[in-house]
């Protein structure tokens, strides 16, 4: 399996996650110290995951970006 892949799916899962540990209100969530506690640890594993994205992956996803937001000026 492409490395990218790998760590993309990684990324995922925890985005996943987050949104399962969030899906109550605001207040759940600041009276929560468990939750806020799981919430910065899948952050952290997720942002260590996108630094062993390869280079060129990353400059792939720049690129659409950027003609995504040119889009929006024309």
């Amino acid at each position: 399996m492409n490395r990218d892949k790998v760590y993309l799916e990684h990324i995922l899962e925890c985005l996943i996650k987050i949104n399962q540990y969030t899906r109550k209100d605001r207040e759940c969530f600041l009276e929560d110290d468990l939750i806020q506690d799981a919430v910065l640890r899948r952050l952290q594993t997720m942002a260590e995951s996108t630094q062993w994205l390869s280079d060129d992956f990353k400059i792939k996803v720049i690129a659409v970006l950027s003609i995504m937001e040119n889009r929006y000026l024309v």
